[in-house]
């Protein structure tokens, strides 16, 4: 396939666009090729322009948006007059959301947000009843809401009708077998359609639920129970990843819970201790529960964060959390009622209740795959399920572009991507997008629990240019500030702050103090706001778009210049032996300053000393000559959280003891 030659900066977009259309009528050339096409026809592009856009706006798919519609209804003919007006108005924006999203209340708000507490403990929905489960249930009952899959191959329905009835039975069980409202219940199993309804069946009952991870050892379930004083736990038997069998409920049993409700992975119920009960035994023969409803600010919902740094923090979700969720999806990820949605994730991490809110909520229908993501038989899924918008994280992508899981599945109803976890690479989110003949834009989508989705995000109405954002979130606002508090220009980095209130932001946590984990030391903003801490370092790019650089904290100074570990491992990953790589600053004995070492996983075996020696000249070609790697740890593999952040100060820890992954 011929290359188009570089021309002036203004024609390079209509060249890519050309080149990505003549695609679609050929089979496609090796990524390679194509990757080579695009460093080719943008080689002359001006980074004052910021970042070339590789995707634009379809104007069929931009017309039938949400955010069209209530740009239309609201009179703005622009997404930034519309963002502005949901951060300046944000009772009349968030009126404009719950009718929009047609929210169930049992007694409506009429007053929308009281800030007589001040910005950091506002009152949202003050005098409004609801339990949010209710508005996951506004689809007609016959409509799809649940597709499963297995790594059997098994592909099965489960209809908004059924959904509701099993978590009503939940419901009405819990209440049978004397749990009260309040009372705490963990959930720890694989997403499938029992988690779903367990989940919000405890919810429902006004119950709280507590996310933990089925990947936890005892131990860890063990402590997050106990900081949730959760006493029960709903879980299955064993279930099958990637061919191996994990046998779940001993781990449950080895936690210490005290009583636990087990779902069956086959037709017959396993032996279970005394105290312990089949989740048949729990499902009520009444299929009709009302739900427990109050006031919005009732904790429905524990979830923890990483703990990379000790015991974790306990972050509780409201009433109020899935409204947030659930208005991201409608707007960011435009999920409508036609979409099929799928994000591999656990209903131990937020992107788990976020799914359930998002897709529910935006009477869409979720796909949910038990089994390994990164293998073939999760592609295939994608494709026998007919997703349309489908979630990632940009570990996973790599996986996929380097192992040849996708090669033969078909992904052509893919309608939009969206990417979340952890800063991403653009060689691989290119990759991703000409799985679709570049069709499916990214949606790169920032935020955390404490905020019960995003704060940092991308639309369909926007250029897509891979691992870039180009919008805080509606309803958010925040400022990038450098290290003397002053806001930065483009084309510099510094960290970023959010201006409270937002609805959705955490403003209570189970084992800290919550003002002085986000509020204590930081700085005013430029008009003397009250500033949130959230950790994001944040490059302000050229053009109105922005790019992720990792925590604020995994920032290293080499040679007197501040790099986040993220840029380094940006070029230790673009080499061709690398399959992933942590970048983390050491200090060694003796010495003041600070120095670079890089944790590698290879994709071949490797002699050290010569990949030790072509890193050095990558880094110091393609950053700077004064970022020297100190030493170079070949690894196995590189710890990670259950949300999949790497875990660098465990790489820190490890260097320290020894260096024990060489």
């Amino acid at each position: 396939m011929t290359l188009f030659s570089p021309l002036e900066v203004p024609d390079q977009n209509a060249l890519w666009q050309a080149y990505t259309v003549s695609l679609h009528d050929h089979p496609a050339p090796p990524f390679e090729e194509q990757w080579a096409a695009f460093e080719r026809i943008f080689q002359h592009h001006r980074a004052d322009d910021g970042p070339p856009p590789v995707w634009m706006p379809d104007p069929s798919m931009t017309e039938a948006s949400n955010l069209r519609a209530s740009m239309d209804t609201m009179g703005f003919d622009s997404f930034a007059a519309f963002h502005r007006w949901s951060v300046q108005n944000k009772p009349a924006f968030w009126r404009h959301v719950f009718d929009r999203l047609g929210t169930v209340f049992t007694r409506p708000p009429e007053t929308m947000l009281d800030l007589s507490g001040g910005v950091r403990q506002p009152h949202w929905l003050p005098d409004a009843s609801l339990n949010c489960v209710d508005s996951c249930f506004t689809a007609p009952p016959d409509n799809p809401a649940i597709l499963s899959g297995s790594e059997q191959g098994r592909l099965s329905v489960t209809t908004y009708g059924q959904l509701e009835r099993m978590v009503d039975r939940v419901a009405c069980g819990l209440r049978m077998a004397g749990f009260d409202p309040g009372t705490a219940i963990a959930l720890y199993m694989p997403m499938t359609v029992e988690c779903v309804a367990a989940y919000l069946g405890i919810i429902r009952a006004g119950c709280r639920a507590v996310s933990i991870a089925d990947s936890f050892s005892p131990d860890e379930v063990r402590l997050r129970m106990d900081m949730a004083d959760a006493r029960a736990m709903v879980t299955t038997d064993r279930y099958v990843r990637a061919g191996k069998t994990i046998d779940l409920y001993e781990k449950a049993c080895a936690s210490g819970a005290e009583r636990i409700v087990v779902v069956p992975s086959g037709e017959t119920t396993p032996s279970l201790r005394k105290n312990d009960m089949p989740w048949e035994a729990l499902l009520s023969s009444g299929d009709r529960f009302d739900a427990d409803t109050g006031p919005p600010d009732r904790i429905t919902n524990l979830l923890f964060s990483s703990g990379t740094t000790g015991e974790p923090k306990a972050i509780p979700w409201t009433h109020l959390t899935p409204l947030k969720s659930a208005m991201d999806g409608h707007y960011h990820q435009d999920i409508h009622p036609s979409d099929v949605v799928a994000w591999p994730t656990n209903i131990g991490w937020m992107m788990g209740p976020w799914l359930i809110y998002a897709t529910l909520m935006n009477r869409a229908t979720m796909a949910l795959y038990e089994g390994a993501p990164h293998e073939p038989g999760f592609a295939r899924f994608v494709q026998h399920a007919g997703v349309t918008v489908l979630g990632v994280i940009p570990s996973l992508v790599r996986v996929w572009r380097m192992s040849g899981a996708t090669e033969t599945a078909d992904w052509s109803r893919i309608r939009l991507f969206s990417s979340t976890g952890e800063p991403s690479n653009r060689y691989d989110y290119l990759w991703l997008m000409s799985r679709t003949g570049y069709r499916a834009p990214v949606i790169e989508y920032l935020g955390g629990t404490e905020i019960g989705g995003g704060h940092l995000t991308a639309t369909i109405l926007h250029p897509a240019s891979p691992s870039t954002f180009t919008t805080p979130a509606l309803g958010v606002d925040f400022v990038i500030l450098d290290e003397q508090g002053r806001p930065v220009s483009e084309g510099e980095m510094g960290e970023l702050f959010l201006i409270p209130p937002a609805l959705g932001l955490s403003q209570t946590l189970l084992n800290r103090d919550h003002d002085s984990v986000y509020y204590q030391d930081c700085p005013t903003g430029p008009s003397g706001e009250i500033l949130r801490r959230h950790g994001d370092q944040t490059l302000k790019m050229h053009g109105g778009y922005y790019r992720a650089q990792g925590r604020a904290d995994d920032t290293m100074n080499l040679g007197g210049i501040k790099v986040s570990a993220l840029e380094l491992e940006r070029v230790v990953d673009a080499h061709e032996a690398v399959y992933e790589s942590g970048a983390v600053a050491i200090q060694p004995e003796g010495e003041g300053a600070e120095q670079l070492v890089v944790f590698v996983v290879p994709t071949r075996p490797v002699e050290k000393e010569t990949l030790l020696k072509e890193l050095r000249v990558s880094i110091a070609t393609r950053l700077n000559p004064l970022f020297k790697i100190y030493d170079l740890s070949i690894a196995d593999r590189l710890p990670r959280t259950v949300s999949n952040k790497l875990m660098r100060r465990t790489l820190r820890a490890l260097y320290g003891r020894g260096n024990p992954a060489s």
